[in-house]
């Protein structure tokens, strides 16, 4: 057959669009980086034609022992990236590999510790809004009021009195390196399973900067795009003894036939992530944050737990401005050319879709080669705005200044 000769203008153009705003707009959702061109190589790549439901050497389909040897090769790269005896690669997101870790090692009904969703939690992780909430019985633990760190007291009361038979650690929204090792003394003392979310953290794992859980969890769940800076998508890393379940949790217990380009995009992300360049990577994403949270201090921003050990810190608005939601602040700065989200602050009294806080993250500006300077000239910028949220003379001299800024450090130059 003949392809379709002429451009569909209108949907690449918004694809032109949005690279623009890449190049032009600072990105500091904690969530998010770029890709290398490898990576969106193989995420492009013919591989997205092949279905192949189950696991290499035991297929569904025909025709997949090409595909077999790219499943293959990530999950040898991310076992030995990270120290683990199993992998599962196939994972659609982070959500997708939580909810297969449960279906694989709970009944519905059991009963697991999570963090909670407003102090630095994830939906995944016990929402009642979520179905992780829905199917297990989550006892959620905080953090203490007077440092805003994990309590490790309430994690060991709450472990002894409800018996559960998973503890999950890990969060979405918490500044501080979070430490395997007490979490698996409470699990072995209860005789509970213990998995750790690592979807923010992996790259910096990976790089050196944060304990490796793999060496004391049973599961460690990722996603393997936010400081891992690959494709969209997730990962399972296990001990053995709980290779079977997990893989048959994720199919076909949970999704049907993988996402082959991106799994072989997932294979190109663990090989970068295993190069020295990446662990220097690593420590400047944890560096800037530390001068981007040192600056916004300065400027009378307060910090959740008074600052950042890891890639994100959270500011708390409400000292600065009692009328500043996290949602009005985020709109604000997004017309300045900011990019960052709302987020709930421990103990916040306002709702989720609101906030009282923001989440702020390092790991894209660091993949441009942004430095000290350029974190503080950020924090200067956000602290302008939230301070003339109202005027768009300021608003627009802001995001002129920010693009001269981007163009030194595009990440995908015309």
């Amino acid at each position: 057959m003949s392809w379709p000769t002429d451009r569909d203008t209108e949907l690449f153009d918004i694809v032109d669009a949005e690279r623009d705003r890449q190049n032009r707009t600072v990105q500091l959702i904690a969530s998010e980086n770029f890709t290398s061109p490898a990576v969106m190589e193989a995420t492009g790549s013919v591989l997205t034609n092949k279905y192949s439901e189950g696991y290499p050497g035991k297929r569904y389909y025909g025709g997949n022992e090409v595909v077999d040897q790219a499943e293959e090769l990530a999950r040898d790269r991310v076992k030995a990236l990270f120290g683990a005896e199993h992998a599962n690669v196939q994972p659609h997101s982070g959500a997708n590999a939580n909810m297969a870790v449960y279906l694989g090692l709970l009944q519905p009904g059991d009963t697991v510790l999570g963090l909670r969703l407003d102090q630095g939690g994830h939906l995944t992780h016990g929402s009642p809004v979520n179905a992780s909430g829905i199917l297990y019985r989550f006892v959620s633990y905080g953090v203490t009021p007077s440092d805003e760190r994990i309590d490790f007291d309430q994690v060991r009361d709450l472990a002894l009195e409800h018996r559960p038979k998973l503890i999950v650690a890990g969060a979405t929204a918490y500044p501080r390196i979070i430490d395997p090792q007490p979490f698996r003394d409470i699990a072995d003392e209860v005789g509970a399973l213990f998995m750790f979310d690592a979807a923010h953290i992996a790259g910096l794992i990976a790089g050196g900067v944060h304990p490796n859980p793999v060496e004391v969890a049973d599961v460690v769940t990722f996603t393997t795009h936010k400081t891992l800076r690959g494709p969209r998508g997730g990962c399972i890393l296990s001990r053995a003894d709980h290779a079977a379940a997990i893989d048959k949790a994720v199919f076909p217990g949970l999704q049907g036939g993988p996402l082959d380009h991106v799994i072989a995009a997932k294979a190109v992300a663990f090989r970068e992530a295993a190069q020295p360049e990446f662990a220097e990577y690593a420590r400047n994403v944890v560096s800037n944050a530390a001068e981007l949270a040192e600056a916004l201090a300065s400027h009378g921003l307060r910090l959740v737990s008074g600052g950042t050990d890891n890639h994100l810190m959270l500011v708390d608005l409400r000292s600065f401005d009692a009328d500043l939601s996290g949602k009005k602040a985020r709109l604000a700065l997004d017309r300045a050319g900011i990019s960052l989200n709302e987020n709930t602050v421990p103990d916040d009294p306002r709702p989720p879709y609101i906030t009282s806080g923001l989440r702020i993250g390092t790991p894209a500006v660091t993949t441009q080669g942004m430095g000290h300077r350029e974190m503080r000239e950020i924090a200067f910028q956000i602290h302008r705005v939230l301070t003339h949220r109202d005027d768009d003379k300021v608003i627009d001299a802001t995001r002129a200044e920010l693009a001269e800024l981007c163009t030194k450090f595009a990440p995908y130059p015309a």
